[in-house]
């Protein structure tokens, strides 16, 4: 007896379900275009973590041993160098120096904020204004460092206008004297950073739709209430991260003291002086603990910001 074998047929009407190809160069292919993505991100993946998570391991090691930088052999001190620096409060009286640098953050930040709102709007020559104030940030460091120093240095450029304007009688030595050294500094920290902050907030503002501003003017609001009540609550997030990379680099600030003065007169930063502990003493491995209590106090810092400034959305709409 003979049995037939039936075919399972759909169901009348039911649409048919389409059949998938499980051929070999369509699975290479699928494979190939799930794999895209990561391809891309396999060079910068790459690059982040040997020239940044690399190198910050090796200072961690570092920071255990009495490592000279010369030697070929480094020994393994433990905590040694940690308790070194708890027991040497002379470290962190460099600290008082960042106090400087915070309020110039803070001055920088708001300039920033200000000129960034008066440019979103129609203003003519905005776009001339808008290069004149990000053009320092592009300039090198090192040659913001020297101009400053003709800038700063007796007879020079500062004490020229304030004769020109009767105010002689201000002119001292500004990268000399310990009352105004870090105040000297501070200021040119001030025009170095001013064009970055600057770019970050206008293009926040920018991002804001334009018809809350129409609207607004509709209502017969005046451009303090659209910064008062769109602007400044649309680009909080922006003003809460400018204002952690503020606290942090003034934190770490190095460049523009050590280029000027090399941290005499009391400019002396807390990451001047572990490059001097490093490079200059010979002590690696306590200039590594020193490297790593600065990145503790700067995520310390970072985590007091967003515990009394938690971030917020903000919806305009």
């Amino acid at each position: 007896m003979t049995t037939s074998t039936r075919t399972p047929t759909s169901a009348p009407g039911a649409p048919e379900r389409p059949r998938r190809s499980t051929t070999p160069g369509v699975r290479r292919g699928r494979l190939a275009k799930a794999a895209t993505p990561y391809l891309f991100l396999a060079v910068p993946v790459v690059l982040l973590a040997v020239f940044t998570y690399v190198p910050v391991a090796n200072m961690f090691w570092y920071s255990v041993t009495s490592w000279d930088g010369l030697s070929p052999t480094q020994e393994f001190v433990g905590a040694q160098n940690y308790l070194d620096i708890a027991t040497r409060p002379e470290l962190f009286r460099v600290f008082w120096v960042s106090l400087f640098y915070i309020g110039a953050s803070v001055v920088q930040l708001v300039l920033a904020l200000y000129f960034a709102t008066i440019l979103s709007f129609k203003v003519r020559f905005r776009n001339l204004f808008k290069g004149i104030l990000f053009f320092p940030y592009l300039i090198n460091g090192v040659a913001i460092g020297m101009v400053f120093l003709y800038f700063f240095q007796p007879g020079g450029t500062l004490d020229s206008v304030l004769g020109i304007v009767g105010l002689e009688n201000l002119s001292r030595q500004w990268l000399g004297d310990p009352g105004t050294i870090n105040a000297s500094l501070a200021g040119t920290s001030i025009w170095r950073y001013l064009g970055l902050n600057f770019v970050l907030f206008l293009g926040a503002i920018q991002s804001i739709p334009a018809v809350l501003y129409e609207a607004a003017e509709i209502d017969g609001a005046t451009r303090w209430h659209q910064f008062r009540y769109i602007i400044l609550p649309g680009i909080r997030s922006i003003i809460g991260l400018s204002f952690i990379l503020a606290i942090s680099g003034s934190l770490a600030v190095f460049e523009i003291p050590y280029i000027m003065t090399g941290g005499a007169n009391g400019s002396e930063t807390f990451v001047i002086q572990t490059v001097n502990m490093a490079f200059k003493f010979h002590k690696v491995g306590l200039a590594s603990a020193m490297a790593v209590v600065l990145l503790l106090i700067i995520l310390l810092a970072t985590w007091v910001q967003r515990r009394l400034v938690p971030e917020e959305r903000v919806d305009l709409s």
